[in-house]
């Protein structure tokens, strides 16, 4: 007997105790959402950081290599005239 009398006020104050508690546990969900969401695009952010600086670089390596092509065959024009000039 004794038994059930306690186990209604327990059951009360669990019951209770979650219901007070279920708004801050569906805030605090929410919170991680927009914390999660914050660092994907911060994420997002940084990639597209990184593949313009990978493009930017590319382009330079192919900016400097069509003007060492460029050099080397004006080097070559330079050096064909030359012999034409000998014969």
């Amino acid at each position: 007997m004794k038994f059930k009398k306690l186990l209604l006020p327990v059951i009360i104050g669990a019951l209770s105790t979650t219901a007070l508690l279920s708004p801050s546990l569906s805030q605090a969900v929410e919170e991680t959402g927009s914390i999660a969401a914050s660092k994907a695009a911060d994420q997002k952010a940084a990639l597209a950081k990184k593949a313009k600086a990978i493009a930017e670089k590319k382009a330079a390596e192919t900016a400097a290599k069509s003007h060492s092509e460029v050099k080397e065959h004006a080097v070559e024009a330079v050096e064909t005239e030359k012999e034409v000039e000998k014969k």
